[in-house]
């Protein structure tokens, strides 16, 4: 698609990229200069809830009450 064209209809053509995805040629004097291509569908999480799931290792007692010899350090 010529660059002007693709100016002309600019929105509908991104409309038309978002429903099939395709990607578009845009030439200038028959030159390719430009490709607009749909972004990458979405990965992981779709929430903020469990995203950090398995990324932290607890190896001692965090429930338990602390030492004392290891209080004066917490401080």
């Amino acid at each position: 698609m010529t660059i002007s064209k693709f100016k002309a209809t600019c929105l509908s053509e991104l409309e038309k990229i978002r429903k099939t995805g395709e990607p578009l040629l845009i030439t200038k004097r028959g030159v390719p200069i430009a490709q607009v291509v749909p972004p990458p569908p979405p990965r992981g999480m779709k929430s903020g809830f469990g995203c950090m799931r398995d990324s932290i290792q607890i190896h001692e007692d965090i429930v338990g009450p602390v030492e004392e010899e290891d209080w004066e350090s917490l401080k």
